[in-house]
């Protein structure tokens, strides 16, 4: 989700996920995949550029919780190689 700022100033928080496309000209228009359309302050460069910190934070948490040793227990577990157990 990335905070946005309607022309009246009032914040928006619009999922990034579901936006189809950004124009700017001269206003900066959001369009979603349902059809609807944002006319937001912020300029398509920023709307943007919220969006990859956005997907960026969230991919850098999923690295975080990543184990990467647990992949070589589904490897052996799936060719089977009699690794080792799974933990119980």
């Amino acid at each position: 989700m990335i905070q946005l700022t309607r022309l009246n100033n009032k914040p928006l928080t619009v999922n990034s996920d579901l936006i189809k496309f950004i124009e700017q000209a001269p206003d900066t228009l959001v369009t979603l995949i349902t059809g609807e359309k944002i006319v937001v302050l912020e300029k398509a460069g920023e709307v943007l550029s919220r969006i990859i910190d956005f997907r960026r934070s969230v991919l850098q948490g999923l690295s975080l919780s990543w184990d990467p040793s647990s992949i070589h227990a589904l490897i052996a577990r799936s060719s089977g190689s009699g690794g080792p157990a799974p933990e119980r």
